[in-house]
């Protein structure tokens, strides 16, 4: 089994993708109440700011900045992950994820990157708020609701 190690930076800003375990689903913009709710529980518990986020149907994207001091991004991660899924019916599971008390919901990992300078900071942003327009989902950045585009003012597109 692969051992992964994660870099902990304590007030780092990390960017993040997280996929669902079935690729082609459209679970996370269907529910994205029960998403909100799993994120204000863990913003509840264990504050951390959202620098950009975006839903897609079967990921999303987010860039987070940590608390001075504090390097647990995967516990917030994890913490979001568990939130949605108790909230879920089961997926198609797997004698694995009977072992590991999983859902079948979520990829079991997700990929991180620190943020290395203010350039990259941006260009992961960008990433963030393109996605929809990549993947299709919309002809215009605007027009993608589940974006934190909105959020910040929308302005003049990345």
């Amino acid at each position: 089994m692969s051992n992964y190690v994660r870099p902990k930076v304590p007030g780092a800003s990390v960017f993040f993708t997280v996929a669902l375990a079935e690729r082609g689903s459209d679970l996370l913009v269907r529910e994205i109440g029960v998403l909100r709710a799993a994120v204000r529980a863990a913003l509840a518990s264990r504050r951390f700011r959202i620098d950009a986020w975006v839903v897609l149907p079967d990921h999303m994207h987010c860039v987070w900045t940590l608390p001075e001091g504090d390097a647990d991004y995967g516990g917030r991660m994890g913490q979001i992950k568990a939130g949605f899924f108790r909230a879920m019916s089961e997926g198609r599971v797997r004698s694995s994820h009977m072992l590991r008390r999983e859902k079948g919901i979520w990829q079991r990992r997700f990929w991180e990157h620190h943020v290395r300078n203010g350039e990259d900071f941006a260009g992961c942003v960008r990433y963030c708020w393109r996605n929809p327009v990549k993947h299709g989902l919309v002809q215009d950045l605007k027009d993608w609701p589940y974006s934190s585009w909105h959020r910040d003012g929308g302005g003049t597109a990345p």
